[in-house]
């Protein structure tokens, strides 16, 4: 049986993740902030808040010995909406890297020995197209550069993780109909997850340092 831990799995996107891996009869652990948070049948609950490294690394030794084929860094939040120049909320800023970036990081450092022990070495973070630097349009700024300091982080632990046969890749949902995408979202989150499923089978040594979409195709950094 093949396992997936997926961050933020109590809600979104991860929540939709872990249930369809688990259809699917892969053994899932999904991280999640309370123990209140809803996770789908079957999948195994472990807390871990991106923010707190207590956690994380209770988190580390909680699943010691455990193989993790694939990783999947999903967590993330967009801060608070509306900031734009000249009415930037710095303390937001900070939270809103403090979870996408930082905990993706420390979460990935936490649980590498995991991966390297799994059979398919994956890591993919949940990144966003707005994190794109070539098609960057001033828009959402905090959320923005969070996303292209995780794409960073991407290309440099596919570097460092290359001769450990260590696939590491940053994905994009696409603009989905979530709590973060907003109702006006053309992508059901089940189509965006079936599709990151899809890529995610499909990815080769070759791939390790790729920012791909939902739907396969390539995303400029």
């Amino acid at each position: 049986m093949s396992t997936i831990l997926v961050t933020g799995a109590g809600r979104g996107l991860g929540h939709e993740l872990a249930r369809q891996y688990a259809a699917e009869g892969w053994r899932v652990i999904g991280t999640v902030r309370s123990r209140e948070a809803k996770l789908p049948a079957s999948v195994e609950r472990q807390i871990a808040d991106a923010t707190d490294r207590k956690q994380i690394a209770a988190l580390g030794k909680a699943l010691r010995g455990v193989p993790i084929d694939v990783l999947f860094c999903n967590a993330g939040i967009s801060g608070k909406r509306g900031m734009a120049l000249g009415s930037f909320d710095y303390d937001s800023w900070e939270e809103v890297l403090r979870v996408n970036l930082l905990g993706a990081a420390a979460v990935t450092e936490a649980l590498l020995p995991n991966v390297l022990a799994g059979s398919r070495k994956l890591i993919a973070m949940m990144s966003s197209r707005l994190g794109s630097i070539a098609e960057a349009s001033g828009m959402t700024l905090p959320y923005a550069t969070s996303k292209a300091a995780l794409n960073m982080l991407v290309k440099g632990l596919a570097a460092t993780l290359a001769s450990e046969g260590v696939i590491v890749v940053a994905l994009s949902p696409g603009w989905v109909r979530t709590d973060m995408g907003g109702a006006s979202a053309p992508l059901a989150p089940e189509t965006s997850v079936a599709g990151l499923r899809q890529v995610i089978a499909g990815l080769r040594a070759a791939d390790s340092g790729k920012f791909l979409s939902h739907d396969g195709s390539p995303i400029p950094w």
